[in-house]
């Protein structure tokens, strides 16, 4: 029995860490992310297509 115990407390560690390790990476893409206001759109270039014709 109490095997069980221990290696339920060491599924148990392992779930906290692998939450702990989601919000981290959940933080540092929140904070690398970049408003859409501050991006620009982008406008394909079609001029070097008429010479082409």
């Amino acid at each position: 029995m109490q095997n069980d115990e221990s290696a339920n407390k060491g599924e148990q560690s392992e779930a906290a860490e692998r939450e702990a390790a989601k919000q981290r990476l959940l933080a540092q893409a929140e904070a690398k992310r970049v408003p859409v206001e501050d991006t620009t759109r982008a406008v394909p270039d079609r001029r070097w297509r008429r010479g082409q014709r």
